[in-house]
């Protein structure tokens, strides 16, 4: 008689999990927590919280805030994000149609990826990237498909982003000023993109958490300000950078109204809502902080930009100084490691010292000789790596 052979087991992994692995970000947070190093490596920024922003988190949890909001997020935060707007770029948005307070920008962009794209969709993403945004979208069964941006200063090359389009383009994510190179997307380069993205009918999701952390006279542009922009724009950013609460996991969509009912949808599902006395604390940050607070913030950041860029000149790694962001890409050639992986791990290995290797923000094979340094730390912390690193 013959043998049936045994029916395959149905428990297995998804057909994405053999492919994900550990942020590298989180992996050298991991071994510098291990040692006891001085984390330059990821963006937690750590530096003190606004005391308006902090006092109002904690009467909110006093005052029993402390349940579900609306899925939206509450009202007060609400309005006064789309004051925000009005007030720093012009834009008009309906506070009970057309924002979204999100768990996290992250959170902000896996919903509306959920809400507006179908896995097999073709989403441009500009190298170097963020890993988080690549992975968001092959998670969700989309295809980021990578437009490097031309070395040494990362300008936009127009020509290999008209050539990255196919029928199957759906969106392209753009992210200024960018982590991790701190590139700072001009206006005639934004004017180009948008003219790719009005002449082939996309959406253009912006990811714009570091719209404050503009340096040298530089200025941030919110794209859905350029003429037909608005409509087909999602705006995601949030508060973890600019109120230095990346644990509060607080952030905002604001999009045309058409689109944000489904996005604040598939929110809800997965997240249901933004942490609710977090959301008082926000509220109060953007009411009652001044215009003054968010220069001295790009201002305070610039004098550790150039703290860290003086330091790892002295230690022979050469960085490329960024127009935004908190963070610099610094060439390690010199370092030992047949990758960047390893040669951030001798760094940490020497200096105590943790970096993020740099091919952690392009396609493999690309990177290999670059390390990320997150300057956004105290004071204190930023000058004891500095005097580390100069020991190199």
């Amino acid at each position: 008689m013959p043998t049936i052979p045994a029916p395959a087991s149905r428990l297995s992994l998804s057909h994405l999990a053999p492919a994900a692995v550990q942020s590298e970000i989180r992996a050298m947070t991991t071994e510098c927590d291990r040692i006891g190093g001085i984390n330059l490596a990821q963006g937690v920024c750590d530096t003190p919280v606004p005391a308006p922003v902090q006092e109002a988190a904690i009467q909110a949890i006093h005052d029993g805030y402390n349940i579900y909001t609306r899925l939206d997020g509450i009202a007060r935060l609400r309005n006064a994000i789309a004051a925000k707007q009005q007030s720093d770029y012009g834009l008009t948005y309906d506070p009970e149609t057309e924002v979204l307070v999100a768990s996290g920008a992250t959170g902000g962009l896996h919903a509306a990826a959920m809400a507006l794209l179908n896995p097999g969709d073709e989403v441009l993403v500009f190298e170097p990237f963020y890993g988080y945004h690549v992975s968001t979208l092959q998670s969700l069964r989309m295809k980021p498909i990578l437009v490097s941006l031309a070395e040494p200063d990362y300008a936009l090359d127009i020509n290999a982003l008209r050539a990255a389009l196919t029928q199957k383009t759906r969106a392209i994510l753009l992210n200024t000023p960018t982590n991790p190179s701190g590139k700072v997307f001009t206006r005639a380069e934004l004017e180009s993109i948008a003219a790719i993205v009005l002449e082939h009918d996309l959406f253009l999701i912006t990811d714009e958490i570091y719209e404050y952390f503009v340096y040298d006279g530089a200025s941030h542009i919110s794209p859905a300000t350029l003429p037909g922009m608005r409509e087909r724009t999602i705006v995601i950013s949030g508060f973890s950078k600019t109120f230095s609460v990346t644990g509060w996991r607080l952030g905002y969509v604001t999009a045309d109204a058409k689109w944000m009912g489904v996005i604040a949808y598939f929110h809800d599902l997965t997240y249901v809502c933004a942490p609710s006395a977090f959301q008082h604390g926000a509220a109060a940050g953007l009411e009652q902080l001044p215009p003054s607070f968010y220069r001295q913030l790009a201002a305070d950041h610039q004098s550790k930009r150039a703290r860290i860029l003086s330091a790892l000149t002295d230690a022979g790694l050469t960085p490329t100084t960024p127009a935004g962001a908190y963070y610099v890409l610094a060439d390690v050639t010199r370092l030992p490691g047949k990758n960047a992986a390893e040669k951030a791990r001798h760094l940490l290995a020497v200096t105590g010292v943790a970096a993020v290797a740099g091919s952690a923000f392009f396609r493999p094979g690309h990177g290999e000789n670059l390390l990320r340094f997150c300057f956004a730390k105290k004071d204190h912390d930023l000058d004891e790596a500095c005097a580390l690193l100069r020991r190199l």
